[in-house]
């Protein structure tokens, strides 16, 4: 949905605004809390999202988002939010001051009867708009009521966007994921290698990832193709066995046979098994990878007991 799709329409919302990269646990607190006060209120509700992320505009380095987009939007539509509008993020629209984008998108676009935020929620130009604008803005001129939800805590800290992206680029995809409600996932399309996997005795789909946050590393995985999933290992890195090149991302589907060229594949990591690391020859890192396959189908008879 465009803004100006959301401002012909004049049905009074209950709005949640965030970047919402991951769509992990405490954002899903948030999308229940305005999913159910929204039918309570008999209001629609709708998710104000951004893309890029404000900081890939306004920050010094690059952020990696944890999902594609069309990813985001995925998990989002999960929730049973009714819309979702994805606001582009320029440096013009940075430039706006709070209370014009106050004036300007949640009332006259969005009609927003009520705002759902997190507890650390800035917007406008410098970040200078915060909770407190919000409910001050709402309350003087009786415009929308503010929702603040705190920070979920969980595994000794809060549930965070960076605290997941820190979690995965040290590889620690097993708590990334309980964070995330859900395995990390990669996904892209499937195209011709150099057959390496198969000259070592296991052939691997080689993925052309749409992900930014590949952690190097053999993890126990599970490959979706249509709407199959099969056991697999997943090779993230630059094999350093035959040279270091590109970081390549291969799986190896455990009962797979056919073809898989053009296909699309998701990938989502279970658990790391070992760092990536370089090999005397090819003979020593295919009794590896014979190795790293029984532990990772170990693992999936344990789990189907």
């Amino acid at each position: 949905m465009r803004l100006e799709e959301a401002a012909a329409l004049r049905r009074p919302r209950a709005v949640a605004v965030g970047n919402f990269d991951g769509v992990h646990l405490g954002h899903q607190k948030i999308l229940s809390c305005l999913v159910q006060q929204a039918r309570r209120r008999r209001l629609s509700s709708l998710l104000l999202t951004f893309s890029p992320h404000p900081e890939n505009i306004l920050g010094k380095g690059r952020m990696l988002m944890i999902q594609t987009l069309s990813q985001r939007l995925e998990r989002i539509e999960e929730s049973g939010v009714g819309a979702v509008l994805v606001m582009p993020f320029n440096r013009h629209f940075s430039r706006l001051p709070p209370h014009r984008f106050m004036d300007l998108v949640l009332v006259k676009s969005l009609k927003a009867r009520a705002v759902w935020v997190g507890q650390n929620f800035h917007f406008g130009r410098k970040r200078a708009g915060s909770v407190e604008t919000l409910k001050y803005y709402g309350q003087k001129n009786k415009a929308f009521d503010v929702c603040i939800i705190p920070p979920l805590i969980k595994a000794g800290g809060p549930v965070s966007s960076s605290r997941i992206r820190g979690l995965l680029g040290g590889g620690q995809v097993e708590l990334a994921g309980a964070l995330l409600g859900r395995p990390y996932e990669i996904a892209g399309t499937i195209v011709r290698g150099r057959s390496v996997g198969r000259r070592l005795g296991f052939p691997t789909a080689n993925l052309k990832p749409q992900n930014e946050i590949l952690p190097p590393g053999i993890y126990i995985s599970r490959a979706d193709l249509g709407t199959k999933s099969y056991p697999s290992l997943t090779y993230i890195g630059k094999r350093p066995t035959f040279g270091r090149g590109r970081l390549h991302v291969e799986a190896y589907l455990f009962s797979f046979r056919g073809n898989l060229y053009g296909r699309r594949l998701r990938v989502r990591l279970l658990r790391r098994l070992r760092s990536d690391r370089k090999f005397p020859n090819s003979a020593a890192l295919a009794r590896q990878i014979g190795r790293d396959v029984s532990r990772a189908q170990a693992y999936f008879r344990r789990r189907s007991l």
